[in-house]
């Protein structure tokens, strides 16, 4: 089964904070592994976020566009009504926001039973997955 990495993820794996130093590796142990899962949104934000001019040492577009094109050998997926549609359902039933509904109707669409994200709440089940944070 295939493990889904929100943005944060991502974002802490490039991380040059001193106090970031444990959730880099985590999120780098992580990424290491062969069976995760992002969707064409968590690709986004992180390449918006990591370019960031006022992020403190922002990365070259060419070395962030680099880190998305190795993601993408995970299982991706795309942004489609049917994802909007089940983001929709997601966020009245769970009241989550919409970005965060659409991260886990992504992730339920690839078959994922773990979505890892610091940004959501650790142990709540949706649909038979659970999300995890990893720095817990």
């Amino acid at each position: 089964m295939p493990h889904f990495l929100d943005t944060n993820i991502l974002l802490y794996s490039i991380s040059r904070n001193p106090a970031d130093a444990i959730k880099r590796q985590r999120a780098i142990a992580l990424l290491l592994r062969d069976n995760g899962a992002v969707s064409v949104q968590v690709l986004q934000e992180f390449y918006v976020q990591a370019t960031r001019p006022t992020r403190p040492h922002p990365l070259p577009h060419q070395i962030a566009v680099g880190l998305v094109t190795a993601w993408t050998r995970f299982k991706v997926q795309e942004i489609t009504l049917p994802i909007l549609n089940a983001a929709l359902e997601i966020k009245a039933a769970y009241g989550f926001s919409y970005w965060d509904s659409a991260i886990i109707a992504a992730a339920r669409a690839l078959g994922c039973r773990e979505l890892y994200s610091e940004d959501m709440s650790h142990g709540q089940e949706v649909d038979g997955m659970t999300i995890v944070n990893p720095f817990r």
